[in-house]
């Protein structure tokens, strides 16, 4: 198994401001040449996002998970929001959310992750995987940068964005759980046919008997064998797309 080092980086954003990222990496970060932006769910860049990371590491990415709740929880003397699964409130820091300040922050996030790799590389190559909130981020990150690829656990909300889906850059790959009360059908239906329409390379995965939330091993619809089958396409994918 690939030894692996992680931090807290903070990282200057365009507006002005700075944004807090957890950095995971292979221990021996020379050769590798690929990269991966992990985006959280409402509850910050918790436990679980961070294994995410670290998971990536193992495999030899470099892995950056931004803090999307910076502005909204340093106003209130809160950073690093983390709160238990059992608690609601990150949803009124997604309100708060700026389409001109999440853009300037995955940029900001894309191009520290650049910096990093091209001493080794003149080939940087950067991917996006996002759950829940971060699955509609990840849907927006890989329309508005040069992203290798994406992956989009339970989006909610991108069927609100059909003009996305003619700048999408990279190959997607989408999962749905059947039993997900938060998206419906008809949305994941809309969504595939806008990227039809715009011919896009994609790949829907529809995991019919679980939940929204199912990858994730801290919430009570996790689905341990759902999880695995789906950490195993999403490697087939990234060997496809990004290794180069």
């Amino acid at each position: 198994m690939t030894a692996i080092s992680h931090e807290w980086v903070t990282v200057p954003v365009s507006d002005g401001s700075s944004i807090d990222v957890f950095l995971a990496r292979p221990a021996d970060a020379g050769d590798h040449h690929a990269a991966v932006i992990v985006l959280q769910e409402i509850w910050g860049v918790n436990g679980h996002i961070r294994d995410v990371c670290d998971r990536f590491a193992r495999l030899g990415y470099t892995a950056a998970a931004p803090d999307i709740f910076h502005r909204s929880t340093l106003d209130v003397g809160q950073p690093r929001f983390e709160p238990p699964y059992t608690d609601r409130s990150g949803r009124e820091h997604a309100a708060k959310l700026t389409s001109e300040g999440v853009e300037a922050d995955l940029r900001a996030t894309h191009d520290h992750l650049v910096k990093l790799l091209e001493p080794s590389t003149n080939d940087p190559r950067v991917a996006v995987c996002g759950f829940c909130m971060g699955g509609r981020l990840a849907f927006l990150a890989n329309a508005i940068l040069p992203t290798r690829c994406a992956v989009s656990f339970y989006g909610g909300g991108i069927a609100s964005h059909p003009e996305l889906a003619e700048k999408q850059n990279g190959p997607l790959m989408l999962f749905w759980g059947g039993r997900d009360g938060f998206i419906t059908k008809e949305q994941r239906r809309s969504i595939a046919d806008a990227l039809e329409a715009a011919n896009k390379r994609f790949t829907e995965i529809n995991v019919g008997h679980a939940d929204h939330g199912f990858f994730c091993n801290e919430r009570p619809s996790y689905d341990a064998e759902a999880a695995r089958e789906a950490w195993g396409m999403i490697t087939a994918f990234f060997k496809t797309n990004l290794d180069g």
